[in-house]
């Protein structure tokens, strides 16, 4: 949803016959998020705890948004970039970005929520009614509910009304009856239904039904530039391997974005493959060839 950082290595030295190698330097960067203070908040202990693991120095690099990123790591000011699905199959083919680990986030996954009264049991009845949905171009919050849609047989652009806003605006919407149905990730859902508990008044989760959810959606991934060397990707690599535990525990002691990666792990064995039903959300938004950020 993910996503993101980018990561850049300026040209560097390895370990080599026991010699130590001058250090290098990093530049880390968070595609969704804007402004330095901002990422230091989210990732500030992920940054320190990379750079004992790694041996980097790391900077924080703030870009404006996702194209922003994809332009730096083609135009190799960025080398790394920590991103999510939706990102990565556009990455990959502007860029040839390469996989360094995927960030596999257990029940991440796209869900159509309505209201418990409502009269919709089928996603076929919705047919016609207002959906809204998150930010566009989202893995979770756009593309994996218009994915669940079309494999239903409904036709996303053409059958229905879709709107997108901030979670929380369509969340209210679907609370007041302007929208019949919201299309948000299982994360999202979790923390709107906190926020209700601790309001006067909210919505319990009885006053809600999950219509349909999509299978877990494709890990997040820390992706490599074309020109980045090959050992200095496996000097990544291994690291965050040796280290992920203590890594993990960095990640989830920043603010609030970060809450998603709970109960997260790190793997190795990803394949590109498994970003193909990404490939075809693209499609069935109207994007075949996923060779843009859409809403941007």
């Amino acid at each position: 949803m993910f996503s993101r950082f980018a990561i850049t290595l300026l040209a560097g030295c390895a370990l080599a016959c026991g010699v130590a190698a001058w250090a290098e330097t990093v530049k880390l960067a968070v595609t969704d998020m804007v402004g330095l203070e901002e990422l230091q908040r989210e990732f500030g202990p992920f940054k320190a705890e990379l750079e004992k693991a790694t041996g980097y120095s790391i900077d924080f690099l703030p870009v404006t948004n996702r194209s922003a990123a994809l332009e730096a790591l083609r135009f190799k000011k960025v080398d790394f970039v920590l991103t999510g699905p939706a990102e990565y199959v556009v990455m990959q083919k502007r860029a040839q970005a390469n996989v360094v680990v995927g960030l596999y986030r257990p029940d991440y996954f796209s869900m159509i929520i309505v209201k418990a009264d409502s009269p919709y049991y089928s996603l076929k009845e919705l047919k016609g009614k207002k959906i809204g949905m998150g930010s566009v171009g989202s893995t979770s919050r756009h593309l994996g509910p218009l994915h669940v849609l079309a494999e239903a047989g409904l036709d996303p652009l053409k059958d229905l009304a879709i709107t997108h806003s901030n979670v929380r605006v369509v969340w209210e919407a679907l609370k007041r009856g302007d929208v019949q149905a919201v299309g948000i990730g299982r994360s999202d859902y979790d923390s709107l239904l906190e926020k209700e508990a601790e309001t006067d008044g909210g919505l319990r989760r009885n006053d809600f039904r999950v219509l349909a959810r999509s299978p877990d959606l494709p890990n997040d991934l820390l992706m490599a530039g074309a020109h980045v060397p090959a050992n200095t990707v496996e000097t990544m690599r291994e690291a965050i391997g040796k280290q992920s535990d203590a890594l993990i525990v960095a990640i989830l002691m920043g603010a609030d974005h970060v809450k998603r990666y709970k109960g997260m792990r790190f793997l190795t064995n990803i394949a590109d493959k498994d970003y193909h039903v990404v490939r075809a959300m693209y499609k069935t938004a109207g994007y075949p060839e996923y060779a843009e950020f859409i809403g941007e």
